[in-house]
């Protein structure tokens, strides 16, 4: 009888031990508040699922602490890796560690410089960027009538979304109904709200004269709008545009500083991600690109997305 119970017992343990599975999540930073947004709700489903335990490391904007994380997590052997890229054009490398040893890898967020040629069990979930600096543009080029100028803060030049939301500005303000609008400054603020903020200042006291403010993001947004109200601008007369459509974002919208923003799904690019990686860990088919639809936000359907978030 003793046998018989340690035998099940044994059993019992070996399945649950088949169907337990880990994954090891490196993201770019943490201190960010889309990418907490992020990876918090990649932890909040992963707590929904039986037996799946996430290992989740902070890579400090560090490149090489994020392929030294890499590499941990092949050397413990977890089922998995999600990667939330420091630098998108040292993601090769990456594939290939992962690839080498066999465990799936899927990227979150931010595309990867080789994400057409991913290896086998690899993936990349994100939202398509071409919709996002579109969305945006469209959206300033309407409020300010196609005319005026307009000074574009960048996120980090390392980054794919920096670069394709740049140039999604670019190809809108060059349509016919835009063409109106001139670019006057465009700089890097590396998706920071206090880089935006001295950008901001720095144009300011140089006597740069805009009337739109077009951002990569909400933050480099919220740190201009910072700025702007710092320096006693009516933010009546400029019109502020971001990416993301974070709390503080949607906030400074209901106060009537923000204009324009896109709606990023940060929880389920999370989801969809840690979907993907077990899908693949399990053998099943996924996508090589899973997209999470962007939408713009701006003050007349602003309650809809605060209640999202």
């Amino acid at each position: 009888m003793k046998k018989f119970i340690y035998a099940a017992t044994l059993s019992v343990l070996m399945s649950t031990a088949a169907h337990a599975q880990t994954v090891g999540v490196s993201m770019a930073l943490f201190d960010d508040n889309f990418l907490t947004v992020l990876r918090n709700g990649m932890q909040d489903y992963a707590k929904t699922l039986n037996g799946v335990t996430l290992q989740v490391e902070d890579a400090q904007n560090d490149v090489a602490k994020q392929q030294s994380q890499i590499q941990n997590f092949i050397a413990a052997g977890v089922d998995a890796i999600v990667v939330n890229p420091v630098d998108t054009d040292a993601t090769t490398a990456m594939s290939k560690l992962a690839a080498d040893a066999g465990i799936p890898l899927v990227y979150v967020n931010r595309e990867p410089v080789n994400v057409d040629s991913l290896p086998e069990k690899q993936a990349f979930v994100a939202s398509n960027e071409l919709e996002s600096g579109t969305l945006e543009a469209k959206e300033v080029c309407r409020l300010l009538g196609g005319k005026g100028k307009a000074v574009v803060m960048m996120g980090e030049l390392s980054n794919q979304a920096a670069r394709m939301r740049t140039k999604d500005v670019h190809d809108v303000l060059a349509t016919d109904e835009c063409k109106g609008i001139k670019i006057v400054e465009e700089q890097t603020a590396n998706w920071q709200r206090t880089q935006g903020s001295d950008l901001m200042t720095n144009w300011l006291s140089s006597g740069v004269e805009f009337d739109a403010v077009i951002a990569n993001n909400d933050e480099m947004a919220i740190g201009a709008i910072q700025a702007l109200k710092a320096a006693g601008r009516d933010m009546k007369k400029v019109v502020v545009a971001g990416v993301d459509a974070t709390q503080d974002a949607l906030a400074a919208m209901q106060a009537g500083d923000l204009d324009v923003t896109v709606f990023q799904d940060a929880a389920g690019q999370g989801k969809g991600a840690l979907d993907a990686a077990l899908k693949i860990a399990k053998g099943e088919k996924v996508d090589k690109k899973v997209y999470i639809p962007f939408q713009l936000v701006t003050p007349e359907n602003v309650k809809d997305f605060v209640a999202k978030n």
